[in-house]
């Protein structure tokens, strides 16, 4: 288990696999492009977060979704040692935090995904990239929702990732919120 001063020691596990870096993870991706490259491809990021005793627990997860057809999901944890008091320094470090392995998938990178495709778009194939945002724009349901704009306008600035938010963001709000949930030692 990470904590924030290993942040540079990218480490990332799925339910087979774990310990996989960042070369890892493209490799993994391809090769999961590879086996049907005619399909529609989402490429998301998004992290959650949870707040626990003595410490926030930060869940960033990486999934390329076939969509209609399956994916292939890993995420990394990481731990500040503090609880946060605020929405918005909670929803600002989960969006650098997706930003962050983003950096990782730049447009070189994502170009190799797309290449496996590009002999099929004619027949439907495609690749959308995005980083999912853990907030909601309902202000009644979300107390996130004030903050929403700032962090979708940083993820905008990036060019690359489109941003989504509730109930589209389900990297953020599905795929990594349940590996929040479990406290971990420091």
């Amino acid at each position: 288990m990470s904590t924030i001063s290993s942040w540079d020691e990218l480490s990332f596990q799925n339910v087979s696999e774990s310990n996989l870096n960042l070369d890892h993870v493209l490799e993994r991706i391809l090769r999961f492009i590879n086996q049907d490259p005619k399909c529609a491809y989402h490429f998301v990021i998004g992290t959650d977060s949870q707040v626990h005793r003595g410490h926030t627990k930060f869940v960033t997860g990486i999934v390329i979704h076939r969509i209609g057809k399956g994916a292939w999901a890993c995420y990394r944890q990481l731990a500040v040692p503090r609880q946060l008091h605020s929405i918005r320094e909670k929803l600002a470090l989960e969006t650098s935090f997706s930003q962050r392995v983003a950096g990782y998938f730049d447009a070189d990178v994502v170009m190799r995904m797309e290449d496996l495709i590009l002999p099929y778009v004619y027949q439907g194939a495609m690749l959308e990239t995005y980083i999912d945002i853990d907030a909601g724009t309902e202000p009644i349901v979300n107390k996130t929702a004030l903050y929403v704009q700032e962090m979708v306008d940083r993820v905008d600035a990036m060019g690359m990732y489109a941003p989504r938010v509730k109930p589209d963001a389900y990297a953020a709000s599905a795929y990594a919120n349940r590996y929040t949930k479990n406290r971990m030692v420091l």
